[in-house]
Order: structure tokens, then C-alpha cells, then sequence
């Protein structure tokens, strides 16, 4: 009976001490898997290869009917994703700081609309000045392809590195005296 217990505790204990040596929120190498390490709301993956490779995320564009817009349009480019939507209060003051951001830096911003009207989202970009393309997706159907990612949370912003990987998520609403430092470093990491 002793021998069983040590047995099953020595089990125990090994399935604990795997569970803790991943310190990031994805493996190295591998795609993107989103994890909140503690509950966290900005989870910033560094060094570089620490990031996973983000998901072919493409949908209807907000801006030109009939076409489709993606992350992939932009390889080589820092990209901002940011999932908002019209009725959102904090993506008001957001779109604007994001607009800003890629007028300062280059860094290319692509919005996620969800749970959204198209005329009401229209609305939205036009009486912002907002130049910025997104995907018109009320379903938020291609959040599926972010593996784990909390759907229902807006705002919240996916930055990607030059090379296709997430290099930092925010839960929360952000600001571009948060992002334009990570923007600026993500660019010099391609030089």
C-alpha cells in the first residue's frame, strides 16, 4: 500500500512540475497558442523566440466591398490588431490614439469589427477620420483562428512582429504612449 502512495504521489508531482516550467505563453517555435500566464491582461513575449507564429486571420473588408483583407496582406510589416466594435466606449477614445500610431510610425494597424452593424461601424471610421482598414466580422468568427484567445473581450489589441509572430497581446484598451515604444522595437528587431 506504501509503495502505491509513493507511486501515485511521484506521478502527481511530475505532471505539477511539467505543468510549471513553461514561463511564456507559447513554446518556442510553434504556432501561436494564447495562454493569460496568472490572469494577466498585457503579456508581452520576449526574446523574439519565445513568439509563436500568428494564425492566417482574414476576413470582408470594412472599408472596400467585395474585398478581403488579412494579416498576411502585410508580411514584413509590425502589425497592430485590434478587435473594437461601434458600441464599444473605450474603442472611441482608442481608434483615434491607433490612427495616430500608424501615422507616427508606419507600423500597419488592422481592426477586427465584431458584433457590429456595418452602417453603425461605417459611421464609426468616417466621423473618426480613421484610414485604417478592418474586417467586418459581427460574428467574430475569425478570432477562432487566435487558439484560446477570450472572444468576447473588447477592446483588446494583438501586436505582431514583422516575421508573422505575436510578440504582445493587451486585454485592455491601450494607448499609443504604451504601443509606440514595443512598434519602434519590433521595427529595429527587423533591422
Amino acid at each position: 500500500m506504501r509503495r502505491i502512495a509513493i507511486a501515485v504521489a511521484a506521478a502527481l508531482l511530475l505532471l505539477v512540475a511539467g505543468c510549471s516550467t513553461t514561463k511564456d505563453a507559447v513554446d518556442e517555435g510553434t504556432n501561436f497558442e494564447f495562454v493569460a500566464p496568472g490572469g494577466q491582461t498585457t503579456i508581452l513575449y520576449d526574446p523574439p523566440s519565445s513568439r509563436g507564429r500568428a494564425p492566417a486571420i482574414s476576413g470582408p473588408s470594412l472599408l472596400h466591398d467585395g474585398q478581403t483583407v488579412g494579416v498576411s496582406d502585410y508580411h514584413g510589416k509590425v502589425v497592430v490588431l485590434n478587435i473594437w466594435g461601434s458600441w464599444c466606449g473605450p474603442c472611441r477614445v482608442e481608434a483615434p490614439e491607433l490612427q495616430s500610431l500608424q501615422d507616427q510610425t508606419g507600423a500597419v494597424v488592422l481592426g477586427i469589427d465584431v458584433r457590429d452593424d456595418r452602417s453603425a461601424a461605417t459611421d464609426f471610421v468616417r466621423d473618426r477620420s480613421i484610414t485604417f482598414d478592418s474586417i467586418f466580422d459581427p460574428p467574430g468568427r475569425s478570432l477562432a483562428a487566435l487558439s484560446g484567445y477570450p472572444r468576447n473581450t473588447v477592446p483588446s489589441t494583438i501586436v505582431i512582429d514583422p516575421q508573422g509572430r505575436v510578440a504582445a497581446v493587451y486585454l485592455t484598451s491601450i494607448r499609443v504612449s504604451e504601443l509606440a515604444p514595443l512598434v519602434k522595437r519590433l521595427q529595429a528587431e527587423q533591422a
